[in-house]
């Protein structure tokens, strides 16, 4: 049985429809959007349910805008994600969650800030480690493993980004998925809350494929830079609070 009233499902319904068009126009964001509406409503829903309901809205991502996915890249990413997952977990057992939120939010920040400054970051076999790197320590100790890899590509075809970040966020939630099973996180109402949710994928997917069309070209980077630089400043002000 779902432990949500129906006021209570709606308004998380509506956080996850409105986080998936964000994050099927942009390529991340569902997490920033999602989390804060679920950690007040039913907090015990964290991460599993969470975790299951984007699977497939990543997946879909990925398999509409497949001809964008920048297969090389993207392996690099996802390699390197396996050992910032381990960072990520280290770093939360000996430091608090203040702490690493206002260290990580502080520097997803300032990565904006020099970006969106003219700063132009080369793509190839460092830099896409170092995102994998950042994006599964970040992912894991803060929840938002997105922006790393996003800022990375933000110079990038509207297609490339998404599907290339949509590839890489199915490995990063397969691999959490497993962990959570193996620890026993995962109930079977958190599985049935997920699926009740698969309808706001649906909506906003749609929505999303509108938005992705007007965001596309100039609009698109800036989008990027806005919404990383909110979900920094958000988890810094958080942790300082």
């Amino acid at each position: 049985m779902i432990p949500l009233s129906a006021p209570e499902f709606a308004v998380v319904l509506v956080a996850v429809t409105v986080g998936a068009a964000v994050q099927g126009s942009v390529g991340f964001g569902a997490n920033q959007l999602a989390v804060p509406v679920l950690a007040v409503v039913e907090p015990r829903a964290l991460p599993a349910t969470l975790s299951m309901w984007i699977l497939p809205l990543t997946v879909a991502m990925a398999v509409r805008e497949r001809h964008g996915i920048e297969v090389r890249n993207a392996l690099t990413i996802v390699a390197w994600r396996i050992p910032g997952t381990v960072v990520g977990a280290l770093t939360v057992a000996a430091v608090s969650a203040d702490t690493i939120s206002t260290l990580a939010g502080g520097a997803v920040v300032a990565a904006v800030v020099v970006t969106a400054g003219g700063a132009t970051v080369p793509i190839n076999r460092a830099t896409t480690a170092a995102a994998g790197l950042a994006s599964g320590a970040m992912g894991t100790a803060t929840s938002i493993g997105g922006p790393p890899v996003a800022l990375l590509y933000q110079r990038r075809e509207g297609p490339v980004l998404r599907a290339t970040l949509a590839v890489t966020f199915v490995a990063g939630l397969l691999i959490s998925l497993t962990g959570q099973a193996a620890v026993g996180a995962i109930e079977g109402w958190h599985a049935l809350l997920a699926l009740a949710l698969l309808p706001g994928t649906v909506v906003g997917l749609a929505v999303a494929r509108v938005l992705a069309h007007r965001l596309d070209g100039p609009w698109l980077r800036p989008a990027v830079l806005t919404l990383a630089g909110t979900a920094g400043l958000v988890a810094f002000l958080s942790g300082l609070a």
